[in-house]
C-alpha cells in the first residue's frame, strides 16, 4: 500500500475563522483522525506552529548555517499534515476530501517515492 502526504495549506493574512468555527474544525479533525486510525490508513499527523517560528538549516561551504524564518518567501504555508496509507491515488484523494472538509482548508495530496530496492 502506498503512502501519501496530505498537506494542509494556510494563507498568510487571511482572516481568522470565528472561534466557534475553529472549535468545530478541531472536533472534526479529531473525529477524522480517529476514523483514519480505526481504518488502518493512519501513519502520522501533526499541526505546525506559524512559519515565523521556523529555522532554516543549510550546509554551505563546509559549514552548517541557520537562519530565522521560513524557507519560502510566500503567503501560503504548510499548516499541518497527515501521512496516510492508501491503495491508490483515488483512495488518497477521497481521504483528502474528508480532511479538507474537517479542517476547512485546502489539502494537497502527494505520493511518497517508492523505497529503492536493496
Amino acid at each position: 500500500m502506498a503512502q501519501y502526504l496530505l498537506s494542509v495549506h494556510m494563507i498568510e493574512g487571511e482572516p481568522a475563522p470565528a472561534p466557534e468555527v475553529m472549535e468545530q474544525a478541531y472536533r472534526d479533525v479529531g473525529a477524522f483522525n480517529k476514523e483514519l486510525q480505526a481504518s488502518g490508513a493512519w501513519v502520522f499527523a501533526g499541526g505546525l506552529h506559524p512559519p515565523t517560528t521556523a529555522t532554516v538549516v543549510r550546509y554551505q561551504d563546509g559549514d552548517v548555517v541557520t537562519t530565522d524564518g521560513p524557507f519560502a518567501e510566500t503567503k501560503e504555508h504548510l499548516g499541518g499534515f497527515w501521512v496516510v496509507k492508501a491503495p491508490d491515488l483515488d483512495a488518497a484523494l477521497a481521504l483528502a476530501g474528508r480532511a479538507s472538509r474537517a479542517c476547512k482548508r485546502p489539502v494537497e495530496v502527494r505520493p511518497f517515492q517508492d523505497e529503492p530496492e536493496a
